[in-house]
């Protein structure tokens, strides 16, 4: 099969990304040296639609080096590195991406990459799953089982979980310990600010700094802003979380009120509507807007270009100015989707070791165990949690304590 990228003349500097991301990730290497000789997925045709980026490819690499018949596309259209997809294809991959395609032509890339007839798939957000239970519904039964990277996927996998409309079995990796308290938090919260702050070059200290959502990339996002001097608000539908919130002593308000004071508005919450009309009328000139939820649905961008008096015009590369009746000018930045991977380079490369090695871990599990498996969500157990987080700790040089028989018995009362 063909590959469809921009120019593999960017081959080289796609590797050179890769060569760096690949010295920071000791978990590949582990796996690498004990997988790859085994050959552990010969002959098996893996499908992944992951942000295209240099893990990513260490990630689709190491696949592939154990054997699979991997195909690769994007989970979003402006994420992809083109670079990066031409690194891939020079290393043997076949790649359907690239960066700023149109949602038509997104669509046409996944389904390029299902012609490939795949056993097992790694999804980012759902996309290849919904099309597995809509146009591609006959070629599900194909489907040994797949994975989810992120929480808006999981949310969808749940969605047909629960009403028992699952066709093949999927395990939430998004929602396994390794993943969701270092990628979800540490990973959201550094590339998020990153992404601002390249795209912006303005100073977080001293700035009001709205967070919509305080679940564990709100977390993240919270923390690294506080971290960095600014002032933060925090929004929320969930009274529990908001508590939370106000106990790790931020400023907890509805939207309706935040929009008054916030000089950087960031939604991560997963849904839609987040910000719309009534808030952006009321916003200060200059806010800045940008959205690090899976889909760019959160801000509502067709009001905002409604109340939009000017055609809207970009002002610095991915930053989108709107002027409003009163004067005021908005700043949407990466076109409302990922900032951290629109306008950044995503989750830091040591983040991102911990969440392939899991997402690596499932496939195995899936390979192995389908035949056994019902048609429904799972979850990595502890034991395999546990097991990555030691190897990633020993690879830094850190020794942790055992308990001893005594202790063990203790605890368990034998």
């Amino acid at each position: 099969m063909k590959s469809v990228i921009k120019d593999i003349k960017l081959a080289n500097l796609g590797e050179q990304k890769m060569a760096w991301a690949k010295e920071y990730m000791p978990l590949m290497k582990y796996l690498r040296e004990q997988y790859v000789k085994k050959k552990i997925f010969k002959g098996i045709n893996v499908v992944i639609s992951i942000h295209m980026e240099a893990k990513t490819a260490v990630f689709a690499l190491l696949l592939k080096a154990c054997g699979a018949n991997v195909v690769a596309t994007g989970c979003n259209p402006l994420s992809t590195q083109d670079e990066i997809a031409a690194a891939l294809v020079k290393n043997g991959i076949t790649v359907y991406a690239k960066h700023g395609c149109t949602m038509k032509e997104y669509d046409k890339y996944l389904n390029m990459a299902l012609d490939s007839h795949p056993c097992l798939i790694v999804d980012d957000g759902g996309d290849l799953v919904n099309l597995l239970h809509g146009k591609r519904i006959k070629q599900a039964k194909e489907i040994w089982g797949g994975s989810e990277e992120t929480t808006t996927g999981v949310h969808r996998l749940h969605a047909l979980d629960s009403v028992r409309k699952l066709l093949f079995p999927m395990i939430a990796v998004n929602d396994s310990t390794c993943k969701y308290l270092f990628d979800n938090r540490y990973g959201t919260g550094q590339s998020s600010l990153d992404g601002i702050i390249r795209t912006t070059n303005l100073a977080i200290a001293g700035k009001t700094v709205v967070v919509a959502g305080y679940g564990w990339c709100g977390k993240g996002v919270s923390m690294r802003a506080k971290g960095m001097g600014a002032k933060v608000v925090v929004t929320e539908i969930n009274p529990v979380k908001a508590i939370e919130a106000v106990c790790d002593g931020f400023d907890v308000m509805p939207m309706d009120k935040a929009a008054k004071v916030g000089d950087i508005f960031i939604t991560v919450t997963g849904c839609k509507d987040v910000i719309r009309t009534r808030h952006f009328e009321q916003m200060k000139d200059g806010a800045v807007l940008c959205n690090t939820g899976h889909f760019d649905v959160e801000i509502n961008i067709p009001e905002l270009a409604a109340l939009s008096v000017k055609k809207p015009y970009e002002v610095r590369k991915n930053i989108t100015t709107y002027t409003l009746a009163n004067g005021h000018k908005l700043n949407l930045l990466g076109e409302g989707r990922l900032v951290n991977l629109a306008c950044a380079d995503g989750h830091p490369i040591e983040i991102m070791d911990l969440s392939f090695a899991m997402q690596f871990v499932a496939m195995k599990y899936l390979k192995e165990n389908h035949s056994k498996m019902e048609k429904k969500l799972y979850f990595l157990s502890e034991d395999l949690d546990q097991e990555i987080a030691m190897i990633k700790l020993t690879a830094g040089g850190y020794k942790i304590d055992k308990l001893t028989k005594e202790q063990y018995a203790h605890l368990h009362n034998a």
